[in-house]
């Protein structure tokens, strides 16, 4: 059976690189420059040119499986630096409009998995941890331990690719593939069979 997935926020689709099998993606992304990567690397999924907070409002109904990864800037440590310099800004609180959303009316289909890294702020809603993101779903995630650094790459080691050129943000912003995979895998019980309990954050459970 075919597994239809949305991927929100798709960027260059680092989260999307190990996922394989019988799946038929629809990749939404706001940025065309971006999305046309996106669709080099993948030229087999369906690519959108979107609002993708807004998309996931008309089409959840539709999916198998939702992945969304809202922009993570004005959430992330780094706003303690910024702060310092001059740039204040509150959190873009869209990220907490698809959590509450998906929680209450996609409780058990679609599957669904938000990603964020993790915030300078104890998150609103239970997450748990996995590497440096908070993972917000309705199966369980385990964290796992990652080689080098957790940061989005889609070709090559993350040697090869310092001495070949420093990361634009996009490269960034890419989420490991192989914690896409590892959440991928849980949302279909590949790996439910070991899964006891998972490092997690905030205050309410699902």
């Amino acid at each position: 059976m075919t597994i239809k997935i949305l991927n929100l926020y798709a960027g260059i689709g680092g989260n999307r690189k190990l996922w394989n099998g019988d799946i038929e993606v629809t990749a939404v992304e706001i940025n065309p420059e971006i999305a046309k990567i996106y669709q080099e690397f993948f030229p087999q999924d369906k690519v959108i040119v979107a609002d993708a907070h807004q998309y996931l409002l008309e089409h959840y109904k539709e999916f198998d499986f939702i992945w969304s990864s809202p922009p993570c800037q004005s959430h992330s440590g780094v706003n303690w630096f910024l702060h310092s310099e001059g740039v204040i800004r509150y959190p873009d609180m869209s990220l907490y409009e698809e959590i509450v959303f998906l929680k209450h009316f996609a409780k058990k289909k679609p599957k669904w998995v938000i990603e964020n890294v993790k915030s300078y702020y104890e998150p609103l809603v239970y997450a748990y941890i996995v590497g440096r993101h908070f993972i917000w779903s309705n199966f369980l995630v385990p964290n796992i331990k990652l080689d080098g650094l957790d940061i989005g790459r889609l070709n090559g080691t993350t040697n090869e690719r310092r001495k070949a050129r420093k990361k634009t943000q996009i490269e960034r912003n890419a989420v490991n593939p192989k914690i896409g995979l590892h959440i991928f895998e849980c949302a279909f019980k590949v790996k439910q069979q070991v899964l006891t309990s998972s490092p997690s954050a905030g205050k309410e459970k699902q």
